[in-house]
């Protein structure tokens, strides 16, 4: 497991973050209809359980929001990308079909509502920090080109950002080449709800992508982890 860090700039405006991560071997493969049985049906029950105004409210999403506020980002023009995956639905636009990979940890982000990082560990250089981006960084977000991260919490490693809540950068991304990965669940509403999520996304790991050696920490602003 690396080694993860999170800076003060994280700490003084969410003092109870924790993140779970999950590193794990994997077998990815382009599409798996078991997972996409679970993500359709999962879909229609969100759409007749929501409205739209009741996203901003799920406890990881808004805290999340309440955190870019507080660094001085517009959640609303910069999303989490759990938001964005929830309000998909609700404007009846269908979900992204990427790999196998991909498409699970998006159903663990609707359905727990955090905002996942998922990467391909063996691009990762070194170990991580989690800090605020800065004015001018480069980030080149998945799908979407260039990202002004500027008071957006962001994982880095040796070479840079790999991975925002609203999103993940293409350097380190998943691809049909991915053998390990790593995944970092973002608990920025605190500690409550991280094991269940731990426990859905390890569930889903083995059954779609074939982990195994998987390896879980927690870690706090404090440096603390334990591990699962």
């Amino acid at each position: 497991m690396r080694n993860i860090t999170i800076s003060d700039q994280i700490t003084a405006v969410c003092p109870g973050f924790h993140v779970a991560a999950i590193a794990c071997e994997v077998r990815n493969s382009s599409y798996n209809n078991g997972l996409w049985q679970e993500i359709d049906a999962f879909y229609n029950r969100f759409a007749s359980t929501y409205k739209m105004e009741d996203i901003n409210q799920r406890p990881a999403i808004y805290a999340t929001r309440q955190v870019y506020k507080k660094l001085g980002k517009d959640p609303n023009r910069y999303r989490p990308s759990s938001e964005a995956l929830c309000r998909r639905i609700l404007k009846g636009q269908p979900l992204y079909r990427i790999d196998t990979l991909v498409d699970l940890i998006n159903l663990i982000s609707l359905k727990t509502g955090y905002s996942i990082g998922g990467f391909d560990d063996a691009k990762i250089q070194g170990d991580l920090v989690l800090g605020v981006g800065e004015a001018g960084e480069k980030f080149e977000a998945i799908g979407r080109g260039l990202l002004n991260i500027e008071g957006l919490p962001v994982y880095r490693d040796k070479s840079g950002g790999i991975g925002t809540p609203t999103s993940d950068e293409e350097r380190t991304k998943i691809t049909s080449g991915t053998t390990r990965v790593l995944m970092l669940i973002n608990g920025y509403s605190g500690r409550e709800g991280l094991q269940e999520a731990v426990n859905y996304s390890v569930e889903l790991l083995k059954k779609y992508a074939e982990a195994r050696e998987i390896e879980i920490e927690l870690l706090n602003v404090n440096g603390a982890t334990t591990p699962y």
